[in-house]
């Protein structure tokens, strides 16, 4: 299994600086990776780093909360689009998914997806360890409903991330139309397989150059 392609290479934490930045976009060049994934103040930069190569710049939008208004996040996924993003990470509003709220969680997608529609692929994180299993279902209805192209399990900032049991159960409900992403605490080639086998099609990973070495 090509593990590389399936790896958005990640460096999300908040003090990264450009030079971390930089090392993560020289070990994405040398592995391959599908995109580098960064914070949006990043995407300029990233963006240049990459050029002249296939991987992509990816920017997390509303990250990690998901709290904030919806326009303010459609605001941020057109602007990392305009400076050089080719996906975006959207973070759900978690609140309105446990209380039940559909109607707010898929107009929160769609604003979103609607404001960089044609330009750039959307992943939905639906951040799987704060709802239970009917919560995820709907969640994942939504991004569906919504013109999303990934749902995503998690941030990687929450009390845990992917899990097969939860990929797969995504997998179920999206059916072949969205691609399913596991993001959170994958760091060997072991968990990494596993996420694919169970129905992943991207894997968010800091641990890049474990997992594809294994």
């Amino acid at each position: 299994m090509e593990l590389n392609k399936y790896i958005d290479h990640t460096l999300l934490k908040p003090e990264a600086t450009h030079e971390d930045i930089h090392r993560v976009c020289e070990e994405a060049k040398a592995y391959n990776t599908a995109s580098v994934c960064v914070n949006p103040i990043y995407a300029a930069f990233v963006a240049k780093e990459l050029q002249g190569t296939d991987i992509k710049t990816c920017c997390v939008v509303g990250f990690p909360l998901g709290a904030t208004p919806s326009a303010i996040k459609a605001a941020e996924a057109k602007l990392c689009v305009e400076n050089g993003a080719q996906e975006i990470d959207m973070v759900i509003s978690v609140g309105a998914a446990r209380e039940g709220d559909w109607e707010y969680v898929e107009q929160d997608i769609k604003t979103v997806a609607d404001a960089i529609r044609g330009k750039a692929l959307l992943k939905v994180i639906i951040e799987t360890c704060l709802l239970n299993d009917e919560q995820k279902v709907n969640a994942c209805l939504c991004a569906k409903n919504a013109g999303a192209d990934f749902v995503k399990t998690s941030t990687g900032f929450s009390t845990g991330g992917a899990t097969v049991e939860d990929v797969a159960l995504m997998r179920g409900v999206v059916g072949d139309e969205l691609g399913v992403k596991a993001s959170g605490g994958i760091r060997s080639k072991e968990a990494a397989e596993a996420m694919i086998t169970a129905g992943a099609s991207r894997i968010g990973a800091s641990s890049s150059k474990k997992i594809i070495e294994g």
